[in-house]
C-alpha cells in the first residue's frame, strides 16, 4: 500500500510540471509562470503531511515553507535580471 502513496506522490508532482511545462510552451508562459507560482505543490505537501504525522509536524512545516519562501523569492528576482545579462544556463548559477 505503501508503494501506491509514494507512486501517487510522483504522479501528482509530475503532473504539476507537465502542466506548467505546457502551458509556458504552447498557451502562454505568463499562464505557466501563474501555475509555477502558485502554492500547488506546497499544498499537496502538506496534505501529504498531515494525513501521516498529523497536525505538529504540519505546523512546523508550513512555518519552515514560510521562512524559505523569502530566498525563493529573491532567487526568482535575481533569476529575472540575470537572464537579461547572461545567458539562461548561467543565470541560475549567479542567482
Amino acid at each position: 500500500m505503501e508503494y501506491l502513496q509514494t507512486l501517487f506522490r510522483f504522479i501528482a508532482g509530475g503532473s504539476i510540471i507537465v502542466g506548467v511545462t505546457y502551458l509556458a510552451q504552447q498557451v502562454n508562459p505568463k499562464y505557466g509562470g501563474i501555475l509555477a507560482a502558485a502554492p500547488i505543490i506546497t499544498t499537496i505537501a502538506l496534505l501529504f503531511t498531515y494525513n501521516e504525522v498529523g497536525r505538529t509536524a504540519t505546523q512546523q512545516l508550513v512555518l519552515g515553507t514560510f521562512f524559505f519562501a523569502i530566498p525563493s523569492v529573491i532567487f526568482i528576482i535575481s533569476l529575472y535580471l540575470l537572464t537579461n545579462r547572461l545567458c539562461f544556463l548561467e543565470s541560475p548559477g549567479g542567482a
